[in-house]
């Protein structure tokens, strides 16, 4: 098993947790191995069953559990979110005598459940695909940017059977199980905005340009987006709006959650990375290494991406207290030679510490002025979580 960043937090802290992540990450084997004393399993079709239809069994189940039954696991919970309220008596009525620890892929099924969020009771925390710190010396760039990093696919050793998973998880959870949730009656639209948004991952969301393409209402495709952001396959990256906003772009950047899915979605070649993609994989990938730190490892940190209506850019913009990283990615081996007015236009706007960095693949630090030039290892490296072992 890998060891994840955020194991030492769950297994030290004495509240319940809710763990959201998409399906297949890891929550699971993560929160089993906080060794609960009991686990019910609502995937399972008969456990599914016996609670579905007797949701009040559980809190009978509880009141006559033995002293040593304290830490209770309920995987899958979106599926029945009744059973959050009899966590909520327990809680209220019996502090102290159980911690729950809960999993689910899906905030948009338990808010249209009308789930009790047991907001104060528990932490949510949320899990996604491997990071490099978490795969440590097993961490292969090519392999990232083409399978992605979810943890089973990127255990399985022979490379074909890494890529028909990853179809599979394409075709049956991204295209049948979304568009059940989603109560999508435009199958097609579903499947071409799906497609448009794996595309344009990455890019400046331009929702009314996607309406067209895949031929759907505006309002229908937005609720399309929301559902993909609601089961955690995508997430937003804002623009930085600090400062002086005048003359900046005000729309956010959409990425999927995983590589391997975005380019299976594509029906891309998943034996490499394709060369004409490098750049725009690499800074996928640096946005999700980022993302996956926010919150639970990075607290402070806002992340954005700075872009003006006349095209000075920024990739990343790192916000942590009054301080700003600005990060360009280049897929390069040599130290890249200018390109960086973006640098220059945020620091007329940000009056306060600015760092500036370019992150490229060559093997050795550099810096030039005030831009420094650091290897995609040591960037890594620089962020928060320690390396673990594979």
């Amino acid at each position: 098993m890998y060891e994840r960043l955020l194991l030492p937090s769950l297994a030290s802290a004495r509240k319940s947790v809710l763990l959201l992540g998409p399906r297949q990450v890891g929550k699971s084997t993560l929160l089993r191995s906080l060794a609960p004393d009991l686990t019910l399993n609502l995937a399972g079709p008969q456990t599914y069953r016996d609670y579905v239809s007797h949701p009040e069994r559980l809190d009978a189940e509880l009141r006559a559990a033995p002293a040593h039954v304290r830490t209770v696991f309920l995987d899958e919970v979106q599926r029945i979110p009744a059973l959050l309220d009899a966590v909520q008596v327990m809680l209220d009525e019996r502090p102290g005598r159980f911690r729950f620890l809960l999993s689910g892929s899906s905030a948009r099924k338990l808010r249209r459940g009308r789930a009790n969020l047991l907001p104060g009771r528990v932490h949510v925390h949320h899990l996604a695909p491997l990071c490099a710190a978490e795969l440590g010396a097993e961490f292969d760039l090519d392999r990232a940017l083409a399978h992605g990093t979810l943890p089973g696919i990127y255990a399985e050793p022979d490379p074909a059977a890494r890529a028909a998973d990853l179809r599979s998880y394409a075709d049956t959870y991204l295209r049948e199980e979304i568009q059940a949730e989603a109560l999508v009656r435009n199958i097609g639209g579903y499947a071409r905005l799906l497609d448009l948004m794996a595309a344009s991952s990455g890019k400046i969301l331009n929702l009314n340009g996607l309406c067209g393409d895949a031929g759907l209402g505006y309002e229908t495709a937005r609720r399309f987006v929301e559902v993909m952001e609601d089961t955690l396959l995508l997430f937003r990256v804002p623009a930085w709006s600090g400062g002086d906003r005048a003359g900046l772009v005000a729309h956010p950047r959409l990425y999927f959650f995983d590589l391997g899915v975005r380019n299976a979605l594509l029906r891309r070649p998943l034996d490499r990375p394709l060369d004409d993609e490098r750049g725009l994989l690499l800074e996928h990938l640096v946005a999700c290494e980022i993302h996956r730190r926010i919150p639970d490892l990075w607290p402070d940190a806002r992340l954005s991406f700075y872009r003006t209506k006349h095209g000075a850019e920024v990739d990343f913009v790192v916000e942590t207290g009054r301080e700003m990283w600005a990060i360009e990615i280049k897929a390069s081996r040599q130290v890249p030679a200018g390109g960086f007015s973006g640098f220059e236009s945020i620091a007329e706007r940000f009056r306060r510490t600015l760092r500036r960095t370019v992150v490229f693949l060559g093997p050795r630090r550099a810096k030039i002025g005030p831009v420094e030039f650091l290897p995609l290892d040591d960037f890594l490296r620089s962020l928060p979580g320690q390396a673990k072992r594979g």
